[in-house]
This record gives C-alpha cells, sequence and structure tokens, in this order.
C-alpha cells in the first residue's frame, strides 16, 4: 500500500436533462441518472447504488487482503448490501447499510476464523468507516 494520505479524483459532466456522465483517469466512464425512486429512468447507476455497490465491493477487497495474511482458503464472497434511505432532520441520508455476506471455504475447520476474518473485514473496510448510517453484518459461512 502505497503512503497515506491518497487522493482520488473524478469527475461529473451534466446537462438541465438526461444521463450524467463520471470519469477518472485511466477508468471507463459510467452513465449514471437519478434512480427511479427519484424519477429517474431506472436503467442506469445512480450515486445511490454507486454509494452500496461501494460498501459491497470494499468489504470483499478488505476481506481479500485479510484472508491472504491470515492464508484462510476461500473460494467466494458473495456480498449483498441494503442501503435504507430515510429522512432525518429534515434532511434525506442513508440511516443504515444490511450488510449480507456469504462466504465459501473448503474446510470446516476453518468456519470459525472465516466468520471472524469477515467481521474483521466489515470493521477495517474504509467506506463504511467513511459513513455515519448504522452498519448491520450478517454473516454466512458455506462449506464447499
Amino acid at each position: 500500500m502505497e503512503k497515506l494520505p491518497h487522493h482520488y479524483h473524478a469527475q461529473a459532466l451534466g446537462g438541465p436533462t438526461g444521463s450524467l456522465d463520471i470519469q477518472s483517469d485511466g477508468l471507463t466512464n459510467l452513465e449514471v441518472a437519478a434512480p427511479k425512486e427519484f424519477d429517474g429512468p431506472g436503467d442506469k447507476w445512480s450515486p445511490e447504488d454507486l454509494l452500496v455497490a461501494s460498501v459491497a465491493s470494499c468489504l470483499i477487497l478488505t476481506f481479500r487482503a485479510i484472508a491472504t495474511a491470515s492464508k484462510l482458503e476461500w473460494s467466494e464472497l458473495s456480498c449483498e448490501v441494503e442501503g435504507v434511505l430515510e429522512k432525518v432532520d429534515r434532511k434525506i441520508q442513508f440511516t443504515e447499510m444490511h450488510i449480507n455476506a456469504s462466504l465459501k471455504i473448503k474446510s470446516q475447520e476453518d468456519e470459525e476464523k472465516a466468520a471472524q476474518i469477515i467481521e474483521k473485514a466489515e470493521k477495517n473496510c474504509l467506506i463504511t468507516n467513511s459513513l455515519t448510517s448504522a452498519k448491520h453484518l450478517n454473516t454466512n459461512v458455506i462449506i464447499a
């Protein structure tokens, strides 16, 4: 890992109507629109979708690093996240993130260790650590 602080840059471009174009150097551009709940088309990524997806992907990437350092053998981690958006003090914000992580491992002997690593990954995920919403982690370890 590079020395901190890290700096991340992105640019969004949009007009009075239609989708936005999100860009960052070296990455594929994304077309973004309001979600259908805010009268958007519902067929594009929204800022809300991107935030929830960031929670899911950050947990998996953090888990990957910790599992490697812990020498845990695993084959797949699926992470489904539901973000709850509510009005609080006249502001709309995410109040909860329900994180459902399902991990496939080979050995039943590693089941407790695997569950502990998922919990550690959630506690060390820089995205969830940057959010004020409540986080609820549900883990499922599958021997496959």
